[in-house]
């Protein structure tokens, strides 16, 4: 029997000044990146006072005012089939300020198919929470079906129901869980029991319970002085929500580099997992966090519009309003004692498990189109198809996948909930400040010597260091007289070369005699230049 060997998982969070990164490592290899900015808005999860802007009859939909820049959509599918009674409900805590709704009395069914103009009206206030982020030209879409997800249960108002996840596969556990949330579950509240819930005690479970209880308890009281665009409740900060969904017994370390986002993980993860304490660790180090455990090194190459996979094969990743486009590329990656076909095979296997991960690190979501290499057997384009689903299978995004076509074109449909992450990995040219154009490399013998006589006559620097482009340093230095000879001979100074392969053909620096860089301010460069 084939021994499976335990992923190990690291997360690695940072603070800036305006936001929050959180890297999730899977045997040292990035595998997501998440961000959070203090200034976000309409995060998925929270909840608003919406105001019906416009019924659109032809959609069978509703634009909301929840203050966003645009409208929030809200469908008919969203409304959830106790939307009348919610409505209601909300309605009355406005104007009354009443908050129970253990005595409420359901109102008639919202069926499946009908009209949204027979449930809400044009300038009703409803209770909506943000289903989809903002994306592009679009709006948040919205339901008003609200739920409150804890780390073992999610709460849902006006429900009745108990389901448990399909992961959880033992009938024995399924009805202990069942059981037990059936004794704590409160009157006109429905109960939706997680994976993780999974061998919890009843002690955990009605904690859990109380913790939703009261967030759903703050919502309701916040309706009474609300107006419409009002945020009733606010979704946990990122690093929260993350641990909520991902932390289980397979992780070995969570590193902070700041002394408050420490206390707070150390606060979620001793309410919920008391055990894993001893797994956070507070990072002091000079070096950034991101450095040190090769997180920026990894976002570098890991994002941008080509992705070098291994052994030459390599992706082309393009994204669009409508979909995203990746292109399968073999490159130099040949073996002369296989046949074409296994090559080809070979090259897909290599650049599906990379998709698979670049759509959990880039978040894509929507429709996602791979053109695989060519492959020709029925048995390949098979067993292509079940690697794929493998290597998605950790991926918490409802995602489909469908087989490949006689193109060898494969389709993935991935649930998206906000912006895909990109991360621009290009940078400024430090010679042409991002113009495209450059100073002429004749002319770097006179700027060099033009400032070398501010330097020298101005400044009164009693040794100058020149650091430039190895081609430029045989360049100065060639022949007899060489140019840096001429400069020691004009100026009686100590002038010394110094070549640096790091610097671009025309980057050159100059340092005084404690050899600290000297800073430049508008300088002349050519005789040119003195007469303009």
């Amino acid at each position: 029997m084939e021994e499976t060997t335990e992923i190990s998982k690291e997360l690695i969070i940072t603070t800036h000044d305006q936001e929050v990164q959180v890297a999730l490592l899977e045997d040292k290899k990035l595998m997501e990146i998440h961000t959070e900015k203090s200034t976000a808005k309409f995060s998925v999860g929270n909840i608003y006072v919406g105001k019906v802007r416009k019924i659109m009859p032809g959609l069978n939909a509703a634009f909301v005012d929840i203050g966003s820049e645009k409208d929030a959509f809200l469908h008919y599918l969203d409304l959830g089939i106790h939307a009348r009674t919610t409505n209601a409900f909300v309605s009355q805590a406005i104007t009354t300020g009443k908050r129970s709704i253990s005595r409420v009395q359901y109102l008639e069914e919202v069926p499946k198919n009908g009209k949204i103009g027979d449930v809400i009206t044009s300038g009703q206030l409803l209770m909506v929470q943000v289903a989809k982020e903002p994306i592009s030209t679009k709006g948040p879409r919205i339901t008003t079906e609200i739920s409150f997800a804890g780390r073992y249960l999610v709460l849902v108002p006006f429900g009745d129901k108990v389901s448990i996840s399909q992961k959880i596969r033992s009938t024995a556990e399924r009805k202990r869980l069942r059981s037990i949330v059936q004794g704590i579950k409160p009157r006109n509240f429905g109960i939706i029991i997680r994976t993780v819930a999974e061998h919890k005690s009843a002690e955990e479970l009605t904690s859990d319970l109380d913790k939703l209880r009261y967030k759903w308890d703050t919502t309701v009281e916040n309706l009474f002085t609300a107006k419409s665009g009002a945020c009733l409740s606010q979704e946990s900060d990122c690093v929260s929500s993350l641990l909520r969904e991902m932390l289980n017994d397979s992780f070995s370390a969570i590193y902070i580099d700041t002394q408050d986002v420490f206390n707070e993980v150390k606060s979620y993860v001793h309410t919920y997992s008391p055990a894993q304490e001893g797994i956070i660790k507070l990072y002091n180090d000079k070096q950034p966090i991101f450095e040190h455990f090769n997180v920026a090194k990894q976002i570098k190459g890991s994002f941008g519009k080509v992705v070098t996979v291994k052994s030459g094969v390599y992706l082309i990743i393009e994204h669009t309003e409508a979909m995203h486009v990746i292109d399968v590329n073999s490159g130099n990656r040949l073996k002369s004692n296989q046949s074409p076909e296994d090559n080809a095979m070979n090259t897909n296997m290599i650049a599906a498990a990379e998709i698979a991960r670049q759509l959990r690190l880039r978040d894509m979501g929507g429709i996602i189109t791979i053109d695989f290499v060519d492959l020709h057997t029925a048995q390949h384009k098979s067993g292509l198809y079940k690697a794929m689903q493998e290597f998605m299978k950790n991926d918490k995004a409802k995602h489909t996948i469908l087989p490949l076509n006689k193109f060898c074109v494969m389709e993935i449909t991935r649930q998206r909930v906000r912006q895909a992450t990109i991360i621009e990995t290009t940078e400024q040219c430090p010679t042409c400040k991002g113009t495209g154009k450059v100073k002429p490399a004749i002319l770097i013998e006179d700027e060099i010597d033009n400032t070398l006589e501010f330097l020298f006559e101005k400044q009164q620097e009693s040794k100058v260091t020149v650091m430039v482009h190895p081609f430029v340093h045989a360049f100065l230095k060639h022949g007899f007289p060489s140019v840096l000879t001429k400069w020691r001979f004009k100026y009686k100074k100590r002038i010394k070369l110094v070549a640096n392969q790091s610097y671009h053909l025309l980057e050159h620096h100059y340092y005084n005699s404690n050899m600290d860089e000297i800073v430049l301010w508008n300088i002349p460069s050519t005789e040119s230049d003195k007469t303009e």
